[in-house]
């Protein structure tokens, strides 16, 4: 185990509720699920623009997926188990709510396995930035955890202090990967299972992270709105992926954000949030 990690209670899925944090105070219920490395409050914003000055546009619940955040971590990847913990959890937060779900990257991943395995549980699904297909491996997240296991845990003294020895010259990818430093005491930890994750990353093409289940083709295909959000100066989602993505859920419509990236909600927030608005529009009709 990597130097100060201390794990949280391990993931007994799905009777061990994930951690989450509920933005507004009425409306149709969504769900925000994150990517790797990433935490349910990443999505904060961009809920808190959902709810509305007033608090009634939606209610939101900001999902820490295990192994991540403050949620319980997992001795073996896997996508099945990730989406039976997050059905879990919304069974638990309302149990009789039908759910808008929203999920980038690996929570993209994990939202379209939830529509796949509990449709009953999804009233519309939002999917950012990432198709239903192996993405090869996780190089490019090697770099990434290899920085973050040469963090001497041991010897830090102040937050600043990691900051500094944190060889990474992209500020804001910086400050993504460090949300993940806490500590406890006098000691420093990652929140996040960065022995799990490099693991995963270690075995190159046998990467489940950077996989996509084969079983999700044997399930039946989701029958409910599906809107696929990318980046235009994303590589993650790519024409040839329309058939795939059409396969599994035939009510799917695209929409691509002018300029930019894989993380189209930190760069469009104002595109992303409007269409979320639209999109969650026909459940606030119907409550």
């Amino acid at each position: 185990m990597t130097a100060g990690a201390v794990p949280p209670a391990p993931l007994d899925t799905p009777s061990t509720p994930l951690n989450t944090l509920s933005v507004g105070t009425g409306g149709p219920r969504v769900a925000f699920l994150h990517g790797l490395f990433g935490q349910g409050r990443n999505w904060t914003q961009i809920a808190k623009a959902l709810a509305g000055p007033d608090g009634t546009g939606a209610r939101s619940t900001l999902v820490d997926l295990p192994d991540h955040g403050r949620s319980p971590w997992s001795t073996e990847f896997s996508f099945t188990a990730y989406a039976d913990a997050v059905a879990a959890t919304l069974r638990a937060v309302d149990p009789e709510a039908r759910w808008m779900v929203v999920g980038h990257s690996l929570g993209g991943k994990t939202a379209m396995l939830l529509a796949l395995q509990h449709p009953e549980l999804v009233a519309r699904l939002v999917v950012v930035d990432i198709a239903p297909k192996s993405y090869g491996s996780l190089d490019r997240f090697s770099g990434y955890i290899a920085e973050m296991e040469r963090l001497p845990l041991g010897s830090l003294a102040t937050r600043a202090d990691a900051e500094a020895r944190f060889d990474e010259p992209n500020p804001g990818v910086k400050a993504f990967l460090l949300q993940n430093l806490r500590r406890d005491g006098d000691a420093w930890r990652w929140q996040a299972n960065l022995d799990l994750f490099s693991a995963d990353a270690a075995k190159g093409t046998g990467s489940r992270i950077a996989d996509w289940p084969s079983t999700a083709g044997e399930l039946a295909p989701y029958e409910g709105p599906v809107l696929w959000v990318a980046g235009s100066e994303s590589a993650y989602v790519a024409d040839e992926d329309l058939p795939a993505m059409q396969a599994l859920f035939p009510k799917v419509r695209s929409l691509t954000v002018k300029g930019a990236s894989h993380w189209v909600h930190t760069d469009a927030p104002d595109v992303v949030v409007e269409a979320l608005r639209r999109f969650v529009r026909p459940l606030a009709d119907q409550s």
